[in-house]
């Protein structure tokens, strides 16, 4: 068998090593994202491979796509996270501004019809329009994470919506029960970003 069909069945269903592994990964940078520590983002970037590997053997060209972006992503937020704690700091979140969460609800209109529109072109993916919500929107929280603002986890939400069906209708049952999970653990983050930011705004007035 190929290493990328490895598996097991689990209640009638074949799960593949490579997409548990990588969402396993995909998890826990959620769980560090909430610790805001570096290592968020060398684990995104292992997931991220995985689970490309994952969605290309599944056909969902789109998905491919994305995790590909989130290795690019990876990178860039790990720079910018370096940047935001050296010498030993804490990294500093805050919400967008207006006129950062304007811009960022933009570009998701406006991409998403866009990638849509190549991917129905292209014959790329199924489900044209979710596949490219969920690609573009992906992308915007991973920017506005690796930017440290509050705001990326309201994207996440948005993009757990669509995520979810579709992974489960695409076969990837691993993924569409993660999706679920960080459902549940975008709530947790947001509420502790909250916590970190209003902890700042403390020591700042005093």
């Amino acid at each position: 068998m190929n290493w990328t069909q490895a598996g097991f069945t689990l209640a009638g269903q074949h799960v593949l090593w490579i997409d548990l592994v990588g969402n396993a990964c995909a998890l826990t940078t959620v769980w560090l994202a909430m610790k805001r520590t570096i290592w968020t983002w060398p684990v995104q970037l292992v997931g991220s491979v995985l689970l490309f590997v994952a969605s290309i053997e599944a056909h969902i060209t789109g998905n491919a796509l994305k995790q590909a972006m989130f290795g690019l992503l990876a990178v860039y937020g790990w720079v910018r996270w370096i940047g935001g704690t050296k010498d030993g700091k804490t990294l500093p979140v805050r919400p967008g501004t207006t006129g950062e969460r304007l811009t960022l609800i933009a570009v998701m209109v406006v991409a998403t019809g866009l990638v849509a529109l190549f991917f129905s072109a292209t014959g790329w993916s199924w489900a044209p329009l979710p596949d490219a919500y969920i690609f573009v929107g992906s992308a915007i929280a991973t920017y506005a994470q690796g930017r440290a603002l509050i705001d990326f986890w309201w994207i996440w939400i948005a993009v757990d919506l669509v995520g979810v069906p579709l992974a489960f209708s695409s076969g990837l049952v691993v993924s569409g029960v993660v999706y679920g999970v960080f459902f549940v653990m975008v709530l947790l983050g947001i509420r502790e970003w909250r916590r970190q930011y209003s902890r700042r705004l403390e020591v700042v007035t005093v």
